[in-house]
Formats: structure tokens, sequence, C-alpha cells
């Protein structure tokens, strides 16, 4: 890493409520440990029960088909967290979690994350929305893989990591640039699939790389083009 970060977790958006000193008795309880890029953080069916924070870095939640194939989940940023499902219902980990850059990682035993939201209602209530969000993501998934083509799965991709779209919003940057081969894994198709629809794409003047980023030129028309499929 760069530079030295702080073992804090000032930064994470679900411990924002807290006062300084509840901060500090819950980073007590913490363990922090640096990743290696590509290093893993925690298996699919492991035991454990911590939740972890992520404080600098980038990780992705993956898992992989009986092939060997990954599939990609999800990527999170600082102040982002993992591990919570299994922390709240006891059963093994859903996925494996893995640094794509050196990353410090807090964990906090599941102990003290429940009693935490136990003594912090609208810290749960962050959690389930959380949760609620992670769920209807994946249902909005499981319905792009079942319903439209390998084109339109990408464009859908794109506008995920788009974020949220408004009726007046004309552009969008992706930086860093997406990999060909990590939305391939996102929405299970190649890696020349992918190519063929990003330069498809661009010669329709939709998108345009700049540099080490993606510019959506016309984000409006690519939401037209997936919503024209999905029947929304």
């Amino acid at each position: 890493m760069d530079e030295a970060v702080e073992n804090t977790l000032k930064g994470v958006t679900l411990f924002s409520i807290l006062k300084k000193d509840e901060l500090a008795a819950v980073e007590k309880h913490c363990r922090w440990r640096t990743f290696a890029p590509h290093q893993q953080i925690i298996d699919r069916e492991s035991p454990s029960r911590d939740v972890f924070f992520v404080i600098s870095g980038k990780v992705r939640v993956v898992n992989y088909s009986y092939s060997g194939r990954g599939i990609i989940l999800d990527e999170l940023s600082p102040g982002s967290y993992f591990g919570e499902l299994s922390a709240i219902d006891n059963q093994p980990r859903s996925a494996r979690v893995i640094s794509i850059a050196a990353s410090l990682i807090a964990s906090l035993p599941q102990k003290y994350f429940l009693d935490t939201l136990e003594t912090h209602p609208k810290m749960a209530l962050q959690v389930m929305t959380h949760l609620s969000s992670l769920l209807r993501g994946a249902t909005q998934r499981i319905m792009d893989l079942s319903t439209l083509g390998a084109n339109n799965r990408v464009h859908a991709d794109l506008l995920r990591q788009a974020g949220e779209i408004t009726d007046d919003m004309k552009t969008a940057i992706l930086d860093p640039l997406p990999i060909h081969n990590d939305i391939a894994s996102r929405v299970s198709t190649t890696r020349e699939t992918v190519a063929r629809v990003m330069n498809d794409l661009a010669r329709r003047g939709i998108v345009e790389k700049k540099g080490n980023s993606l510019l959506i030129k016309d984000v409006q028309r690519l939401r037209d083009m997936v919503e024209e499929v999905r029947g929304e």
C-alpha cells in the first residue's frame, strides 16, 4: 500500500451514527490485517462468523462453478463491509472474497457485531436496508440472466456500474476502465462477446474510451436499449 492507513472504522458508513467513544469501543475488538492483491480473505463454506470492513483497497466477492469458472458477485470499496450473513444466520460463508488491490481489512467477531446492532437499532435498520438492496439486486440479475440476451446483459451491467440513473442524466464515467473478463464473469458470457458488444456501442457513439476510463456518452439511449428488452 502506497500510504500508511490508520486503523479506524470512521470511514465505514455503517458506524457513522456512533459517538467517538462508542466507535473506539468497537475498534478495540477488531483485528486488523493487510492483504496483498489476489489474496483470499475468506473462502466459501468457511465456518468463520466475523464481519469484515474494507478500510482501504478493494475486494471482490466471487463464486466458482464446478468447472472452475469464476462468477463475480460484487466488488467492494473502502467503507463497505461483508460477512454479515454468516454472523446473522450462523451458516457457512456463501461466497469467496479476495482482495484485488492491497487492502486493509478490519474483522469484528460475531458477538461484538450483534451486540452493537442490539444496542443501536438504527445500525440494525441500516443492515436490513443493505440486505434488502442486495436481494433486490440479485433478483434483477436473475431476471436479466433469464430474459436478456448476452448483448443486453452487457448493456445492463454497464448501467449498473454507472450507479443510479436519473431522467436528466446524459453521461457517466466508469473509472477505472471496465475489464472485459470481469464483465463476462458478471453476466455469464465470454470475453469475446463483451469485446464485440463494446465495439458495437463505440461505433454507435454510445460509449467512448477515455484514457483509463469509459465514457458512456448517451446514458438514456443505453437505458432505453435495456428497458425495451426488459419490457419496462
